[in-house]
């Protein structure tokens, strides 16, 4: 242990695999380019297309009808052979589903492990978006009206069955859990399973998020003081900030006890010092909107967790949704940390891939730590899209 004081070893946690398909992106090597290149992978669309994907005219000459999203490219597409699914059973599951599995078992073979050989025991922690496939195109399916399909639609399509489909494909004997924390479920998702390995529940972890729409071009309706942008860019922590815009995607990254990474000589990407979850309860001004002291106490939590001084951190990958809310609280709560342990200004870096990529709902937490972990190998912070000057607030 070179590099590591073992004492450092018993409590980290090492990421060795990570794999996703982002908006733009098809893996994350492409995700990489695109971020380092200051790409917005968000799309905008033409009348035409709109009108040709099923769009109502009348909403086109909305003027607050905005023509943008960020799309995931191929997200119809599935290896059925190779999970030897029928074409009826690949027809009436979720595409989120059919991602997180195809991404699972890429996510293991980056790690270098095959789960029918591997002897330990691995967990799956998960979550997934809002079913609009199940919504928008197998409800109105006459098809799938009998009993049978009735019951292979509840295990394609419900939230609860997109970690035990993977254990079961995958064959995989830790803990298969389903994660459903709104935006938040990708990040919970890794910190659960750092606990899963830290309580030695499992040998190894994949956590991540899904989330895809299935009516793939399709704009938004712009209201004010929500959380969409009025033009379909996300300007985050700048002065002209109005939202930020939706997308699809899904991310996973493998964890294992840093110590046994260490052990049996895997590649470590990154490691996990220390995590917190809490919740901000009622001391908010509403129900959707963030708290400064909920965060103040969380980030403080997993510094101290982590045994790091805040003058030793040099980038923060923040929410940032570019929200006239959303942004200056969470610029509030970090500052409320950090000025009560240091007196040093400007000293360590801010973004939000939600300016590249969007909002990717369950898949959002991942995306950032996935963009974050790229950035320490790379040993470079990419550009957040559309900042010029600091939000005054």
């Amino acid at each position: 242990m070179d590099e590591w004081e073992k004492e450092d070893a018993l409590e980290a946690i090492a990421i060795i695999g990570m794999t996703g398909r982002f908006p733009g992106a098809k893996n994350v090597d492409e995700f990489w380019r695109n971020l380092h290149d200051g790409v917005e992978s968000s799309s905008f669309f033409t009348d035409d297309e709109l009108l040709a994907a099923g769009i109502d005219s009348a909403m086109l000459e909305n003027p607050r009808y905005v023509k943008a999203a960020s799309i995931l490219p191929d997200a119809d597409l599935f290896d059925a052979s190779f999970f030897k699914f029928t074409p009826h059973e690949a027809e009436i599951t979720d595409p989120q589903h059919r991602l997180f599995l195809e991404c699972a078992w890429e996510a293991l073979e980056n790690a270098g492990y095959d789960s029918e050989t591997y002897k330990g025991r691995i967990g799956v922690y998960a979550g997934t978006g809002l079913n609009s496939y199940l919504l928008n195109n197998l409800n109105s399916n006459a098809e799938t009206s009998d009993f049978a399909d009735l019951y292979q639609l509840l295990i394609g399509n419900d939230k609860d069955f997109l970690a035990t489909r993977v254990s079961f494909e995958l064959n995989l004997t830790g803990p298969s859990v389903n994660v459903s924390t709104a935006c938040s479920t990708s990040l919970v998702a890794v910190q659960m399973g750092c606990q899963s390995l830290l309580n030695y529940q499992s040998d190894m972890v994949l956590a991540g998020g899904v989330s895809v729409h299935s009516l793939l071009k399709k704009g938004y309706f712009y209201q004010e003081s929500m959380i969409l942008s009025q033009d379909g860019h996300c300007r985050a922590f700048d002065a002209q900030a109005q939202g930020t815009i939706g997308g699809s995607g899904v991310g996973i990254v493998v964890l294992k006890r840093l110590e046994d990474a260490l052990t049996d000589g895997d590649y470590i990407h990154a490691v996990i010092k220390g995590s917190a979850i809490n919740n901000d309860g009622s001391a908010k001004v509403g129900y959707t909107a963030p708290s400064i002291d909920g965060q103040a106490a969380v980030i403080l939590e997993a510094q101290v967790l982590a045994g790091i001084h805040p003058e030793n951190i040099t980038y923060i990958e923040a929410h940032g949704t570019g929200t006239p809310l959303g942004d200056p609280i969470e610029m509030a709560a970090l500052q409320q940390v950090f000025s009560a342990n240091t007196q040093e200004k400007e000293f360590c870096a801010i973004g939000s891939v939600k300016t590249n990529v969007g909002h990717l709902d369950t898949a959002a937490g991942v995306t950032g730590l996935i963009k974050t972990v790229l950035a320490l190998k790379h040993k470079q912070i990419p550009p957040s899209q559309h900042f010029k000057e600091p939000n005054p607030k």
